[in-house]
């Protein structure tokens, strides 16, 4: 556990499925920033609203890095706030059902330049 504490980090995904070491680092950050008493906020942009879409275990599995579904499985048991781009999500075809389940909103670009300026530390992958 670190010995410091209550920071908040800012964790912005903008990377796709394709880069699988990318998004479950990033989401196994964001979880062990929590854990260790941060408060994390995630942001996904660009690509990176597709990692809301893995829905099966062992679909999306990073080196060394765990597996896709069981993080997103823990982000919705966590205190983690989740912004999703809504512009970046309505031009891949999603829309509400996407975020079902999640403490998650959709937020134009402003939201992202707010959470970042409020961030102690920002994370991009």
């Amino acid at each position: 556990m670190s010995i410091i504490t209550d920071n908040k980090v800012l964790v912005h995904i903008y990377s796709g499925l394709e880069s699988k070491n990318k998004v479950t680092l990033a989401l196994l950050v964001a979880l062990t920033a929590e854990k260790n008493d941060h408060k994390v906020t995630l942001f996904l942009a660009g690509d990176g609203v597709h990692i809301l879409s893995c829905k099966k275990a062992g679909q999306i599995i990073g080196q060394g890095t765990g597996d896709l579904h069981e993080y997103l499985e823990s982000l919705k048991n966590s205190k983690i706030k989740i912004y999703v781009s809504g512009m970046s999500a309505k031009s891949r075809g999603y829309d509400a059902r996407l975020l079902a389940g999640y403490k998650a909103e959709f937020v134009m670009p402003d939201v992202l330049i707010e959470e970042s300026i409020k961030a102690d530390s920002v994370l991009c992958y």
